[in-house]
């Protein structure tokens, strides 16, 4: 066996213009260095020495079609929200929304959040060996069929010809609905052809070469009378991720709208008099995929504390006023229930306290989460956390509070501190010291309650997440007044 290790650009489209591997093949452990698509790979007798070697190269990249800097990146996104040619799909147009903006000053806000990596603790990484009549692939992915077919093309085999044993995985949160990494391990295992070999990218690569969630822009316009919420416009805006993520699988171009872009926005269980969700697809710039929970995971932030503001505006009591505009008997008791458990009594706790409700419908399954957070001298610190669900029934208890555990955790860590930023066409952050994420001693106390009103028996995996980072954020209102319509939240305020 051999072991080999990548320097390569595909998740950003940029190619190897020239490279000096001098140093890299002087290193004592160094078999060979292969060029592949996209990049240069190293094989050597083992994956330290592959890494370093790979660390060595002295690499010019070609430059790539989106904007070299995240602000750059930002501008298209906010003028599709403005632009005819940009519309997408409205799934959600109750009412009349012109007419209900038109006869009164609306309540205005804009949200944005950024791209996201999928950072598992496991990098990615693959086992292969490729003769003339056979290729094997040891990985974890989600996507097995689909990895058959692509590795079949690239050795010229027939898919009958691939096998793809599937492994447990050290974390995945979408990042496997990618297979980059099992196509490099192809390439060098052609190269050493007999020879099987241990392909792994280092965190570095693992963070470079993702296709991460993608950024998003939010416009929200509401009106408010009598105590009530009456009137709900949100426009969303960021590039596709359904028509290129497939394109990447299969080479075929999916055509229509890209419902992922308003998911969990157009589709909340609330009976607004006029509401309305758009879509509007962005220029591709840097390429996304699916991140946990999809569209859910910005949209339950858009759609959410637009509507905790405009609840807010009306001055009625958030989590009333939430359950009196939801329609669907599932998602009220869930609402219901979250507020028994944390004996709601309004947003205010006490001096420099406050909490703050999230709630999502996602994969069919509606997810509430009470937030409590204290303002001290050093920032905020994140008290309890009680979470309600309804999966229709309930198949194991233990893992259902696991899932939502994790959840709450991922969605947390994401909203306070998460983000990926770039220059020079490529992500800053390349390690955990640079992408936070929830630490342990910020771990809330954490509650959780499982519903069975539902008519279909769901999944958990993914629902935890979207409602953590309304929540918290609604939660800093409560405590301090302040409103933060942009994601990682602290980019405007600290954490302790």
């Amino acid at each position: 066996m051999v072991y080999a290790t990548v320097r390569a650009n595909p998740a950003l489209g940029r190619d190897v213009l020239t490279y000096d591997a001098t140093q890299a093949e002087a290193m004592a452990g160094v078999q060979s260095v292969i060029q592949i698509s996209h990049g240069i790979a190293v094989v050597a007798d083992n994956t330290w020495t592959a890494i370093q070697a790979a660390n060595a190269f002295d690499i010019t990249w070609d430059t790539t079609g989106f904007p070299e800097t995240s602000d750059q990146i930002f501008d298209p996104l906010t003028a599709a929200l403005d632009n005819p040619d940009a519309y997408d799909h409205q799934q959600r147009d109750d009412g009349d929304v012109d007419k209900a903006l038109g006869a009164d000053t609306p309540i205005t806000a804009d949200y944005r959040i950024p791209y996201l990596a999928h950072a598992p603790l496991e990098p990615m990484n693959a086992l292969v060996r490729v003769t003339d009549t056979a290729c094997e692939i040891w990985t974890g992915t989600q996507i097995p069929l689909f990895m058959r077919n692509k590795l079949a093309k690239i050795t010229g085999l027939d898919p009958e010809q691939v096998m793809v044993y599937v492994q447990p995985m050290g974390g995945s949160f979408g990042h496997r609905l990618e297979m980059t990494y099992a196509e490099q391990a192809v390439e060098i295992a052609m190269a050493v052809k007999g020879t099987p070999v241990k392909m792994t990218w280092s965190r570095e690569e693992d963070m470079t070469h993702d296709y991460p969630r993608p950024a998003a822009v939010a416009q929200g316009r509401g009106v408010v009378s009598e105590g009530q919420v009456q009137t709900f416009d949100l426009s969303v805006a960021q590039s596709g991720l359904t028509a290129p993520w497939m394109r990447r699988l299969t080479g075929l171009t999916v055509p229509g709208p890209d419902a992922t872009i308003t998911t969990g926005s157009w589709d909340q269980p609330y009976a607004i008099p006029n509401y309305r969700v758009t879509g509007y697809r962005a220029p591709d710039m840097v390429p996304v995929s699916s991140w946990r929970s999809v569209g859910a995971s910005g949209n339950g932030f858009f759609h959410d504390c637009f509507l905790d503001e405009l609840i807010h505006a009306a001055g009625a009591d958030p989590l009333a006023e939430r359950i009196r505009l939801c329609s669907h008997d599932a998602s009220r008791k869930v609402l219901q229930a979250v507020g028994d458990m944390a004996n709601w009594t309004g947003p205010a706790l006490g001096p420099d306290q406050g909490r703050g409700i999230g709630f999502c419908m996602s994969f069919g399954v509606p997810s509430a989460q009470i937030i409590d957070v204290t303002n001290t001298p050093r920032g905020i610190k994140i008290d309890r956390v009680f979470a309600a669900v309804d999966v229709g029934q309930v198949l194991d208890p233990i893992n259902l509070e696991a899932q939502v555990f994790g959840g709450v955790i991922f969605g947390l860590g994401h909203a306070m501190a998460a983000e990926l930023t770039y220059d020079d066409y490529q992500p800053e952050q390349t390690n955990f010291d640079g992408y936070a994420s929830l630490r342990l001693y910020q771990t809330p106390q954490i509650t959780v309650k499982a519903l069975s009103n539902g008519n279909k028996i769901r999944g958990i995996g993914e629902p935890g997440v979207p409602p953590a980072a309304p929540a918290l954020a609604n939660a800093i209102f409560a405590a301090t007044g302040q409103r933060i319509r942009e994601l990682p939240l602290s980019r405007h305020i600290s954490f302790v």
